[in-house]
């Protein structure tokens, strides 16, 4: 009968500790609910769950719009100014200093214009020039036109 004794205190000990265990995920489980419902009246956990989707859902929407209206100013913005290259260069050896230049303002695309100005001492010159995809449209360009180019396409 000691054995008997001694397996029924164990089996209690085992039931007990067992009851313990449920007892904290059960007081886990209601805190839990607790906050869910915090500031809630008369509301039950399905309600209050059923808004959180809905309100979830509204977000994503949302999101996935403004997903589009970013992709499409980036696509816009390639058309606006994003580069701008300049040189300064003396092109003629009877004036001092490089008070000349050559400036490229290209796109995204890597279209625009190059203004060259050229200076002497009796007059100053400005020109420009198409350029489409980083090449000259028509015109030939010069050593300081194409590194004026360069030096935008550098810049990102």
């Amino acid at each position: 009968m000691a054995i008997s004794g001694q397996l029924d205190l164990i089996i209690i000990g085992v039931i007990f500790f067992w009851l313990v265990f449920l007892s904290v995920i059960f007081y886990n489980l209601y805190n839990h609910y607790q906050k869910l419902t915090k500031g809630v009246n008369k509301k039950n956990l399905k309600t209050v769950l059923d808004e959180l989707l809905e309100n979830c859902n509204k977000e994503s929407l949302k999101i996935e719009d403004l997903a589009k209206e970013i992709q499409k100013l980036e696509h816009e913005s390639l058309y606006s100014i994003q580069k701008i290259g300049l040189v300064r260069f003396n092109p003629f050896s009877e004036t001092g200093g490089n008070q000349s230049f050559s400036l490229a303002v290209l796109d995204g695309e890597d279209s625009g214009l190059v203004l060259t100005s050229l200076h002497s001492r009796e007059i100053t010159r400005v020109y420009s020039k198409a350029v489409k995809k980083g090449k000259a449209e028509g015109y030939e360009l010069s050593a300081e036109e194409k590194q004026a180019i360069k030096n935008a396409k550098k810049i990102k």
